[in-house]
């Protein structure tokens, strides 16, 4: 008897006991900017499991509540162009991007993390810089899954890059294709596109990248096309020919059957500034003739690349130790510092299109001899050295072994104020995501790399007012997740994929410059990655959550040919 009421007794406690929130998470309150560019609105966002579940007004308790009042609540950023493959290797956390709200890197630009043969993989490992590791992959998928597994704060995507596959079938000399050859490369972009692949991403001012012409892109971005990826490039000049390198963009695109978007839209050089308004048109009678063209853009006047590409892209056939082997000839030099002296025939010439040496910063260096130079202009390390630069430049790639990372001031800032309010313009950083610590302190960068959703955010849209609030956020997550072919993010509604970004458009903004590039952005409060929790309060909490995102022809791309 004593028996039974203990079982009566338990029985009553269970069917008594509250049943379970109906959420896990619930933010409150908030500003929802939706992504879709819709007017914003007070309201909840409900949170299950690594999913969205309802977006409004929100009833029903919840584990854990997010008091949102007085901020943005909007999708995660995407930033469309990221070279964080390396520095999530080192820091998993993303640091400077996920203080600006971004949930999603897209790599890709040219390179990508595979395919890799052997040999490639070992010169990888040879070139590498500051950030050191070991290379335990062959494929831009595998790639992938080794660094989510690994454990990483943001979700990574990435376009297979038709350097990448070059290198892979033809090596870095200046060389066209057999058709056997280029078969065997579509295959390459194919199998990429199979295992997730966004589409082809191609950097063309850079050897070997140059030397691919517009069939052989055609051919490459063909089979990706076939797979529903895009082609991105940065095209093959932003100066003096810029008009003829967005031709040629959009004509890969008309006979690709693919779209296409253009890779830090700029005019690179004073001379170029006036082709604007020429460029635009050219962009917008394009998606008026049924082509999807679109763009993306850092919000600063100077990019950041390499000494490679102050040189003749001739001198840098067959690799970057052939290209030193090069310079050390006496008869060379002379010719490359002659043609360095002049407006690029056949490439394009950073340093001349810059105006000066004093508009070159010189960002990073593999040589420790060589880093108590990072953060002088190529003029300041001329003068010291009691040569000239373009003498200065060639010693510095000779000494250092590599490209030697720089920046170069090249943009008007009137054009870089309009090109934010372009409808069809989305955002990427052209960087690392890095924190101001560890190994990221051996070299400099650029201020892009801590401040570019920010600036967009503070300096653009709160203080210039170039364009809305609800259109930049719409241009941070719902244009990019589209343009990708992303179903189930980029946009608040239910069933996405809870990546979210709570932010104060009061406060937040840049604050990295050129003298002092590692510093924090500021104004974001909040970050949801999946579900999980990476920023509470501005203050990372630990959680890697990341995942691969994954293209339209995932496992379902047919091999080309």
């Amino acid at each position: 008897m004593r028996k039974l009421a203990t079982l009566t007794f338990a029985a009553l406690l269970l069917t008594s006991a509250a049943p379970p929130p109906p959420y896990d998470i619930v933010i409150r309150g908030g500003t929802i900017y939706d992504g879709t560019g819709s007017m914003p609105y007070t309201g909840d966002v409900a949170i299950k499991g690594d999913r969205i579940v309802a977006v409004g007004r929100v009833t029903g308790s919840a584990t854990r509540t997010v008091d949102a009042k007085g901020l943005a609540v909007a999708p995660g950023f995407i930033n469309m162009l990221s070279w964080a493959n390396e520095a999530l290797i080192a820091d998993p956390r993303g640091m400077s991007d996920t203080k600006q709200g971004v949930t999603l890197e897209v790599m890709g630009e040219g390179w990508s993390m595979g395919p890799w043969t052997p040999e490639m993989a070992r010169r990888e490992e040879a070139r590498q810089g500051d950030i050191k590791f070991k290379t335990e992959w062959s494929t831009l998928a595998g790639y992938q899954d080794w660094i989510t597994k690994r454990g990483i704060t943001p979700n990574i995507a990435s376009f297979v890059g038709a350097t990448t596959v070059r290198i892979h079938e033809l090596g870095e000399d200046d060389v066209d294709p057999t058709p056997e050859q280029l078969k065997r490369m579509q295959g390459l972009v194919s199998a990429a596109m199979n295992d997730g692949a966004m589409g082809v991403g191609s950097s063309l001012i850079y050897a070997p990248a140059t030397y691919a012409e517009t069939p052989e892109l055609v051919a490459l971005v063909s089979a990706a096309a076939k797979c529903g990826g895009m082609y991105i490039s940065h095209m093959r000049n932003e100066g003096d020919q810029l008009l003829e390198a967005t031709d040629e963009l959009i004509e890969i695109a008309r006979q690709s059957g693919a779209p296409a978007e253009i890779y830090h839209m700029k005019q690179a050089g004073r001379n170029a500034w006036g082709k604007y308004e020429a460029m635009v048109a050219k962009i917008e009678a394009a998606r008026k003739s049924g082509l999807r063209i679109t763009a993306d853009m850092y919000t600063y006047t100077a990019g950041a690349t390499g000494l490679d590409a102050s040189m003749p892209t001739w001198v840098q056939a067959g690799g970057t130790e052939k290209w030193i082997e090069r310079l050390h000839d006496p008869a060379t030099r002379a010719r490359v510092i002659a043609e360095m002296r002049a407006p690029g025939k056949g490439w394009e010439n950073l340093l001349y299109n810059a105006g000066s040496p004093d508009k070159v910063i010189l960002l990073a260096f593999k040589n420790p001899a060589l880093k108590p130079l990072t953060g002088k202009t190529l003029a300041e390390v001329a003068k010291l050295r009691g040569k000239s630069p373009e003498d200065t430049a060639i010693d510095l790639v000779i000494e250092d072994g590599t490209r030697v990372g720089t920046a170069y001031f090249l943009m008007d800032e009137a054009n870089v104020a309009k090109q934010t309010a372009l409808p069809w313009m989305s955002f990427g950083s052209d960087a690392a995501s890095q924190a101001p610590e560890g190994v990221f302190l051996k070299s400099s960068t650029h201020p892009r790399a801590y401040g570019n959703v920010a600036r967009l955010l503070g300096r653009y849209v709160r203080e210039q007012k170039t364009t809305t609030l609800a259109d930049a956020v719409r241009r941070l997550s719902g244009l990019p997740a589209s343009n990708l072919g992303i179903r189930d993010r980029g946009v608040l509604k239910a069933g996405n994929f809870a990546d979210l970004a709570i932010f104060d458009p009061k406060t937040v903004g840049d604050t990295a410059t050129f003298d002092k590039p590692q510093q924090y952005a500021t104004g974001m409060r909040h970050v949801f990655v999946n579900g999980v929790q990476v920023l509470r309060d501005g203050e990372h909490t630990g959680a890697k959550p990341g995942r691969v995102v994954r293209g339209p022809g995932y496992q379902r791309c047919a091999m080309a040919g």
